[in-house]
């Protein structure tokens, strides 16, 4: 962990609302007056979208129907760590893109004078001077194996956690309205990737600092014939903190603050699912300043 330079994580999988995590915590940001380098998981990925559709038909080829983007033969789960590590050290990493779209295409084309297409990644660049700190959002910001830790590099770890269904809920909704995907293809990869989910995915948030998990309120017990994502007014959010004295969290002054919020476990507060960002906002506020404030 680094207190000069700190690394903030938030890790989720695919389709568990990382991303709206990650738009809560840079209205944080610009309300704090801070500036953070930012730095995407889908960068860590060891593989570009040509090669691993190869690599995937290869592998199905061989009996292999396992091989994911959750996996640590995919990904750089060694790069990750080192990033962390050397932001925290000297305030600066490398950093590069994975170009999802046409238009982040010419966005970096642009600026590199180059010609890369989507799915491939821009070269690794050195960023972060005059950073106040590193946010990482992804699928592998607190990830242990047997030959690299990359939670103990992070000071502040941030779960997005649905219940299941409602991660596939919204994962098949998803890639059908920004992939074009059938919702047969979401579920041959939903498959496809359960057992790194199981092995690298989960057991993240058994590492992370709090978890935010939402769960409907709604029957959503067949998540492959959903028509449609609950909604926040549907859902209650469960939020867990691994160390409430760490953070010096106050549930009286929280549950006064949250309306409708209740205490489940002694370091465990639901909140509505509408009051998610406000929720947020009010934790994570006051614990991103400190770090920031203790780095100068």
């Amino acid at each position: 962990m680094s207190k000069k330079h700190p690394v903030i994580v938030v890790t989720g999988s695919s389709g568990a609302g990382t991303s709206f995590v990650k738009s809560a915590f840079e209205h944080i940001f610009i309300r704090e007056n801070i500036n953070p380098l930012i730095v995407e998981g889908d960068s860590f990925h060891s593989l570009d979208r040509t090669a691993m559709r190869a690599e995937v038909e290869k592998r199905d080829k061989g009996g292999d129907r396992n091989f994911s983007h959750f996996g640590p033969e995919a990904n750089l789960f060694d790069k990750i760590a080192d990033t962390f590590v050397e932001y925290g050290n000297n305030g600066e990493c490398d950093r590069r893109y994975y170009l999802h779209s046409q238009g982040e295409a010419d966005e970096h084309n642009a600026r590199l004078n180059s010609s890369l297409s989507p799915g491939e990644f821009t070269p690794w660049e050195k960023a972060g001077s005059g950073t106040d700190l590193l946010f990482y959002e992804g699928l592998h910001g607190a990830v242990i194996t047997d030959k690299v830790n990359v939670a103990q590099s992070a000071d502040l770890k941030v779960g997005v956690v649905p219940n299941v269904n409602l991660e596939w809920i919204q994962k098949i909704h998803r890639d059908k309205k920004e992939r074009g995907y059938s919702a047969e293809d979401t579920i041959d990869t939903i498959l496809r990737r359960l057992p790194d989910y199981i092995n690298y995915i989960t057991p993240q948030f058994s590492e992370t600092d709090i978890n935010f998990q939402r769960i409907a309120t709604v029957d959503t017990s067949n998540p492959f014939i959903a028509r449609e994502v609950p909604t926040p007014d549907e859902s209650f959010v469960v939020i867990r903190f691994k160390s409430p004295s760490q953070y010096n969290i106050d549930f009286v002054y929280l549950t006064s603050m949250i309306q409708g919020s209740f205490m489940s476990r002694r370091n465990t507060i639901v909140v509505p699912g509408g009051k998610m960002s406000l929720a947020m906002e009010i934790i994570l506020c006051p614990i991103i300043h400190n770090l920031v404030l203790k780095a100068k």
